[in-house]
C-alpha cells in the first residue's frame, strides 16, 4: 500500500460537500440522504457547473429512450428532491437555476477538494469473483435459486445497488437457460412475524431481463401485485404512483416506510425469457428489520395472473391479515389472459397515467389492441372507459361529451358484464354516471361499491370526492380526498386534486400551499398553475393571479380553460381591453376546436355581463359539459347566484339547494 493524492475527490459549495467517489452529499460533515436520480443529477450539474445542462441531456444520461418512464414527471420530481436536500428554491435559487423548458444550471461557486487516499488491492473493493460449474438441466438450478432468492441474500434494510443487480442478472440469466417448468412452491419463511401488520408498500420490482425494454413488464408485475393486495379490506396498500417514486432509490426500507407510513415492505425481481417469467419476492417487517418471507416463482407467461395470486396469498399469510370470505374469493379468482393482451394492457395503463391528450390517445390504442386479442379482458375495457372519461372531461378534455360519453359508457358496462368484482370497472361506470349522465345516485352507489371491493383503490376515493364536492358536501369531499392522498401521497394527480378540492371548499390559504407543493413536484404541470391563479383571484391578489395564469396559458399553448381564466382575471383587475381581446381569441378558437361554453360564461361573469354569462351556462348545460356539475360550489359563479335563471339551472341539474 502507498499514499497517493487524487485530484478533486470532492466538491464543496456553501455548507455542502459532494464526494465524487461515493456519490455522498454532506452538510457540515453530516451525510444527507439522497436518492439515486437526484444524486446523479447533482453530479451531472457539478460536472458542467456554470453551464446549462438541457433536459434532453439529462434524459439521455439518466433515462434511456427505450425505457418506459414518464420522463417529465420523473425529472421534475428528482430535481425537486435535490432542491429539498440543498434547502434550495426554484424561485430564488442559490445552487440550481431552472431555465424554463430548457434545462438547469449549477450557479454557486464550487471549490475542489483533494485528499490523501490509500491504494488497496482490487479484492478489497468488495468485488467478488465466483467460479462454479454450469448447472445441469434439472431441478438443481431451481434449488440454487430458491428458497434464498438473489434479492434476499445479502442486505439488511438498504436496497440492492445497481452493480450487484447487474451481476445477479447475469447469474440468473445463465441459470435460466437450464430451467424446467415448475409451479409455485411453499414459501420460505426467513423469520417469524411478531404481529399482524396493517399497511404495506410494494416497491418497484427490478427488471433482470436481458432486454431492458422489458422494464414496463417489471412495472406491470408491481402494478398487478398491488392490485391483488389492495383487494383486502383490512390492509392499507400504497398506490402505484407513489410506489414508483422509489424506483432505483438508495433509500433504506425504514426510510421509505417512514415516508409512506407503512409497517411492511414488499420488493422483488422479475426475469422474463421468451414465454416464461420468474418472480422473486420478499417481505420485510420494518419495525424489526426482519425478512419474514422470500420465495421464487416461475411459470409460463400465460399463467402470470395465477402466479401473482400465489405471491399475494403468500404475503397475506405472513402478515397475518384476517381475510373475510369475500376477500378470499377475490384473491383466489384469476382468469387466463393472452400474453399479447396482457402486455398491451400494461402499456395502456402506462400511457393512461400520463394524463395528457397524447398519452390518452396512445392508451386508447393499446387498450383496443388488448381487447382485439382477448375480447373478454375486463380490465382492458375498464382502462378504455377511463380514457374516454378523462379525454372528454371539461378541465382537460379536448372533445365534446357527446363524442365520447357513449364509448365510455359501453366500455364500462362491458367491463362489469365480464367481471363485476372489479373495483376499476365500478369506478369507471360511476365516473360515466357522474361526468356524462348526471345520475348522482348511480354515481354515488358505484363509487361506494368500488371502495368496498378495493379499499386501497385511491382513484375510487378521488372520484367519489368529486361527486361529494358537486353536491356541496365539501368537508366530506376533502376527507375522501385525504384518504386518496394517504394511499397515493406522491402522485401529482392526487396532490393537485387535493389542492383543487380545498379551493372549491374556499380554503384558499390551504389550497395555495397545496398547489405550490404540487408545482414543486412538476413546475410544468398546467392544472396547479391554473387553479393557483384562481385561488389568488379569490383573495384579490390579482398580480399573483395574473402571473400564474399567464404561466398556465404558456404551458398549455392557449388551452380554453387557461385562456378563459386569464381573460377573467384581466376583467376583474380592470384590464377590460385585454380581457375582451382574449375573449375574442376564445370565440375564434371555438370555430376550429371544441371549447366548452362554460369557460366563455366565466369570462362574461368576470366582465359583469351576467345575462350573457347565464346564456353561455345554458349552452354548457345543453352540451353536457361536465364543468357545470360544480355549479353549486364554484366560487367564480358567486355573482350569478341571486339571479332566478341560475336557480332554475341548478334545479334542472337536480343539485341540492
Amino acid at each position: 500500500m502507498k499514499n497517493t493524492t487524487l485530484p478533486a475527490n470532492s466538491l464543496r459549495f456553501g455548507a455542502y460537500e459532494f464526494d465524487l467517489r461515493s456519490g455522498e452529499l454532506r452538510k457540515h460533515g453530516i451525510r444527507i440522504k439522497l436518492q439515486e436520480q437526484p444524486c446523479q443529477i447533482l453530479a451531472i450539474l457539478l460536472e458542467h457547473r456554470g453551464e446549462m445542462v438541457t433536459r434532453e441531456q439529462l434524459q439521455h444520461r439518466l433515462w434511456p429512450s427505450d425505457t418506459f418512464v414518464d420522463f417529465d414527471h420523473s425529472l421534475n420530481t428528482a430535481v425537486m428532491r435535490l432542491r429539498e436536500a440543498l434547502s434550495d428554491s426554484s424561485e430564488n435559487p442559490r445552487f440550481i437555476e431552472t431555465l424554463p423548458r430548457r434545462g438547469y444550471r449549477f450557479v454557486a461557486p464550487v471549490e475542489e477538494k483533494t485528499a490523501s487516499v490509500l491504494e488497496t488491492p482490487a479484492a478489497s473493493t468488495g468485488d467478488v469473483v465466483a467460479s462454479q460449474p454450469a448447472p445441469s438441466n434439472d431441478n438443481s438450478a431451481l434449488q440454487a435459486l430458491s428458497p434464498a432468492p438473489p434479492l434476499a441474500a445479502a442486505k439488511s434494510s438498504a436496497r440492492v445497488s445497481r452493480p450487484v443487480l447487474a451481476v445477479l442478472s447475469v447469474l440468473v440469466l445463465v441459470l435460466a437457460t437450464a430451467l424446467a417448468y415448475r409451479s409455485y412452491r411453499k414459501p420460505s419463511v426467513v423469520a417469524p412475524p411478531t404481529g399482524q401488520m396493517s399497511s404495506l408498500v410494494v416497491l418497484p420490482f427490478e427488471n433482470l431481463s436481458a432486454d431492458k425494454d422489458q422494464a414496463y413488464f417489471a412495472d406491470g408485475m408491481t402494478d398487478e401485485l398491488i392490485a391483488h393486495l389492495a383487494k383486502i379490506r383490512s390492509l392499507r396498500v400504497i398506490s402505484r404512483t407513489s410506489s414508483m417514486e422509489y424506483k432505483g432509490t438508495h433509500k433504506t426500507l425504514s426510510q421509505i416506510a417512514r415516508d409512506l407510513n407503512v409497517d411492511s415492505v414488499v420488493e422483488g425481481t422479475v426475469l422474463r425469457s421468451v414465454d416464461r417469467v420468474r418472480i422473486t419476492a420478499e417481505l420485510v417487517q420494518v419495525a424489526t428489520d426482519r425478512h419474514l418471507w422470500a420465495e421464487t416463482y416461475e411459470s409460463q407467461l400465460g399463467d402470470i395472473l395465477t402466479l401473482q395470486s400465489h405471491v399475494a396469498s403468500a404475503i397475506v399469510n405472513q402478515i397475518r391479515v384476517k381475510l373475510t370470505p369475500e376477500d378470499q374469493v377475490r384473491l383466489a379468482s384469476t382468469r387466463p389472459v393472452s400474453t399479447e393482451s396482457y402486455e398491451n394492457y400494461l402499456k395502456g395503463r402506462y400511457y393512461w397515467n400520463k394524463r395528457s391528450q397524447e398519452g390518452l390517445t396512445k392508451a386508447i390504442d393499446y387498450f383496443q389492441l388488448a381487447i382485439e386479442k382477448d375480447p373478454n379482458y375486463a380490465l382492458a375495457y375498464a382502462g378504455l372507459a377511463d380514457c374516454y372519461s378523462i379525454i372528454g372531461s371539461a378541465i382537460v378534455g379536448t372533445v365534446p361529451a357527446d363524442q365520447v360519453a357513449s364509448k365510455a359508457r359501453a366500455a364500462a358496462l362491458k367491463s362489469l358484464e365480464l367481471d363485476n368484482t372489479l373495483a376499476e370497472a365500478h369506478t369507471s361506470l360511476a365516473t360515466v354516471r357522474f361526468n356524462y349522465d348526471w345520475d348522482w345516485n348511480a354515481a354515488a352507489s358505484g363509487f361506494r361499491r368500488a371502495v368496498e371491493l378495493n379499499p386501497s383503490y385511491a382513484t375510487a376515493y378521488q372520484r367519489n370526492s368529486l361527486y361529494l364536492m358537486s353536491m356541496g358536501r365539501t368537508s366530506e369531499s376533502i376527507a375522501e380526498m385525504n384518504r386518496a392522498h394517504d394511499l397515493d401521497p406522491l402522485s401529482i394527480s392526487t396532490n393537485f386534486s387535493l389542492g383543487w378540492r380545498l379551493y372549491m371548499a374556499r380554503e384558499y390559504d390551504q389550497a395555495i400551499e397545496q398547489l405550490r407543493n404540487t408545482i414543486d413536484m412538476d413546475p410544468n404541470f398546467i392544472l396547479p398553475h391554473l387553479v393557483l391563479g384562481q385561488a389568488f383571484e379569490q383573495k384579490k391578489a390579482f398580480d399573483q393571479a395574473i402571473t400564474e395564469l399567464r404561466r398556465a396559458v404558456e404551458l398549455s399553448q392557449n388551452s380554453p380553460p387557461a385562456l378563459a381564466a386569464l381573460a377573467r382575471i384581466y376583467a376583474l383587475s380592470g384590464k377590460t381591453a385585454e380581457a375582451k381581446n382574449l375573449l375574442d381569441q376564445l370565440l375564434q378558437q371555438s370555430k376550429k376546436q371544441y371549447v366548452s361554453p362554460f369557460y366563455v360564461a366565466l369570462v362574461y361573469a368576470g366582465l359583469g355581463e351576467n345575462d350573457r354569462a347565464l346564456d353561455w351556462l345554458d349552452k354548457a348545460y345543453a352540451d353536457h359539459s361536465n364543468a357545470i356539475v360544480f355549479l353549486k360550489v364554484d366560487p367564480q359563479l358567486d355573482t350569478l347566484r341571486a339571479n332566478p335563471r341560475f336557480h332554475e339551472l341548478q334545479r334542472k341539474l337536480r343539485l341540492p339547494d
